[in-house]
């Protein structure tokens, strides 16, 4: 039996939800570690349903929070592993919450951060039903050399991250952007100065508008075989 995911949800603020955005947290951390990034959003997503589950896993490292699978070194290989193992619990909370609204898998997007970045890529890419979108804010694309070969969908991806990151460096981002343009997918990308291993205030406003956008179908899709990711989207003031 698959593990049942728990966390903190946002109902729609505007009658009854017709999207649901689903985000995924890092490493040690819980679902009530994005719930902000939700409640920022509602007023450009008012009728948008958020769910934020709790990883399946107690932290080794960190006993207060959860994790979507153990690390140990952050190593290609053992983040494959982990993705592969945690993605069928996902895929089940994403479809039993999907079956609670009432919605079309086609009106889901994936939010991760760090971990949960790379948890959302490896389901969202694929799932039978593309997700409408996929943030990831500050984190990786496991396996980028198996994507070609196990992709389903391609959904547009914006992946943003701090050029001042000491987890996991800004160029893991560049990296993972060259994956998934290899793969055929739309991958835009942004990098917020001066920001850390978090969420910088500019990366957060545009990631809202992509999704607004994305939900509304005005984000063009890639060639399939197109070499090399979109050029870095601006903040605007």
């Amino acid at each position: 039996m698959t593990q049942q995911l728990t966390g903190p949800r946002i109902p729609a603020a505007n009658g009854k939800a017709d999207r649901l955005i689903v985000f995924c947290h890092g490493y040690g951390a819980d679902g009530n570690d994005l719930v902000s990034l939700g409640q920022h959003w509602q007023r450009a997503l008012p009728t948008a349903a958020f769910s934020c589950p709790h990883a399946p896993e107690r932290c080794t490292m960190s006993p207060m929070g959860y994790q979507w699978f153990p690390i140990t070194r952050m190593q290609p290989e053992e983040m494959l592993r982990g993705v592969e193992r945690a993605a069928p619990i996902l895929n089940a909370f994403i479809d039993s919450e999907l079956a609670r609204l009432n919605l079309d898998a086609s009106r889901l997007a994936l939010v991760g951060f760090s971990q949960g970045t790379m948890m959302s890529l490896h389901v969202g890419l694929r799932r039978a039903t593309p997700p409408a979108a996929i943030v990831g804010f500050s984190g990786t694309l496991p396996g980028p050399e198996k994507l070609l070969a196990e992709i389903v969908g391609r959904p547009p991806v914006l992946l943003t991250h701090g050029d001042a990151d000491e987890m996991i460096p800004v160029q893991a981002m560049f990296l993972a952007a060259n994956g998934l343009g290899k793969a055929g997918v739309t991958a835009r990308w942004h990098v917020s100065r001066g920001i850390g291993h978090g969420i910088g205030p500019d990366s957060l406003d545009l990631a809202g508008q992509f999704l607004s956008d994305a939900f509304a179908g005005k984000l063009a899709t890639k060639p399939e075989n197109a070499p090399c990711a979109w050029p870095e989207l601006a903040a605007t003031s």
